[in-house]
């Protein structure tokens, strides 16, 4: 569910599925609206969502995740899997926050899986300059694939990612997205779940995605 955060206001939107849970959490900041910025509000939320949900702030608004399903991460464990048996000088994350701030006025993100030289991320910071990551993915859900497919795209590109994998659960298929200009990226090449996906440089290995 997307929560609009303009620049000092925040407006409460109809909800739907685990509607209990997001009116509890707009009622934390309610009599604090007129006060806060998106950044601010942002704060709030990740510091009232349940354990496991995921707090976002994409191209300006506020997006609250439940936590996914199995299927969803045994596709992330396959990912993971495969880039230890070919590049194991990669650091595999999951659920590690990137500063993005060209995605919104202040753009926090937390992929799915986050591919970056060991050590990238050995400090303190929830969130982190994306500079040292080679590879972002995301594995679509029916509640957010949207932002999977159409705004984060512009965060990661802004920020120079090299490579970003969209594994598209609900369409039976991948993405993969290269060379990044501007805002978005130049090069989108979409597969089938059951293809191989050549992952190039500085990947530089294969990605079977007969198990997905």
């Amino acid at each position: 569910m997307a929560l609009p955060v303009p620049e000092h206001e925040l407006y409460e939107t109809e909800l739907n599925g685990d509607e209990l849970d997001y009116r509890t959490l707009l009622r934390l900041v309610k009599n604090r609206v007129p006060a806060l910025s998106a950044a601010e509000a942002f704060d709030v939320f990740s510091a009232a969502a349940p354990e496991g949900w995921r707090v976002e702030l994409i191209e300006g608004e506020i997006h609250v995740t439940p936590p996914a399903n199995g299927e969803h991460e045994e596709i992330v464990s396959e990912i993971t899997g495969q880039v230890r048996d070919h590049r194991k000088d990669l650091g595999r994350y999951t659920g590690i926050g990137l500063f993005l701030p060209g995605a919104s006025k202040s753009g926090k993100i937390e992929p799915d899986v986050v591919l970056a030289p060991k050590g990238s991320f050995a400090d303190q910071l929830e969130y982190h300059d994306p500079a040292p990551v080679l590879m972002v993915a995301e594995v679509t859900s029916a509640s957010t694939a949207d932002n999977d497919r159409n705004k984060k795209i512009h965060g990661f590109a802004r920020a120079g990612i090299p490579v970003y994998l969209l594994i598209d659960r609900e369409a039976g298929a991948a993405t993969l997205c290269t060379e990044p200009a501007g805002e978005d990226y130049a090069s989108k090449v979409p597969y089938k779940l059951s293809e191989t996906i050549p992952l190039p440089e500085p990947l530089g290995f294969d990605l079977d995605t007969s198990e997905f």
